[in-house]
């Protein structure tokens, strides 16, 4: 599959049906006040750049987000590839713009927060496989048995 990735403002209608599917799919997996979601309102700050991967109609089909909270530490947020496309490269395509943009401003590490319960074993295979390590909370989570927290040193 040909594919694209590149920073583009969430605020366009694309963007903001995988931010809803992402959402929904979500939903069931951990209790509202263990989701800690971006809207597409806060993914369009100053803080934050998100990466769409496009097919080779110019489709969108995958995004991911980096949130940058200092001048050290930026976050991974709202990874998200269409169902039917997953386990070729998407999220790995994501995660790698992800980090070149982190490197590129100057971060010294990545953090992320995502889900601990059954349905997120292929987001913990996906960082492990792109050199995350587990960790403690980081940031302003709290630990909880619904969270699981990675770190990478850039």
């Amino acid at each position: 599959m040909a594919l694209s990735v590149a920073a583009e403002t969430p605020l366009q209608d694309e963007i903001r049906e995988m931010v809803a599917k992402l959402n929904a799919h979500l939903r069931p997996l951990s209790p509202p006040e263990f989701q800690y979601q971006l809207t597409v309102e806060q993914m369009a700050g100053a803080d934050a750049t998100v990466f769409v991967a496009r097919d080779e109609a110019g489709t969108a089909v995958a995004m991911g987000s980096l949130k940058m909270h200092d001048a050290e530490t930026g976050e991974v947020k709202r990874m998200y590839a269409e169902p039917h496309l997953r386990g070729r490269g998407l999220g790995r395509a994501i995660l790698t713009a992800i980090e070149a943009k982190a490197r590129d401003v100057g971060l010294a590490k990545l953090v992320l927060e995502t889900g601990a319960t059954p349905g997120f074993e292929p987001a913990w295979a996906l960082y492990e496989r792109g050199g995350f390590r587990r960790c403690a909370a980081v940031l302003d989570y709290p630990p909880s048995d619904y969270s699981r927290f990675y770190e990478k040193s850039l």
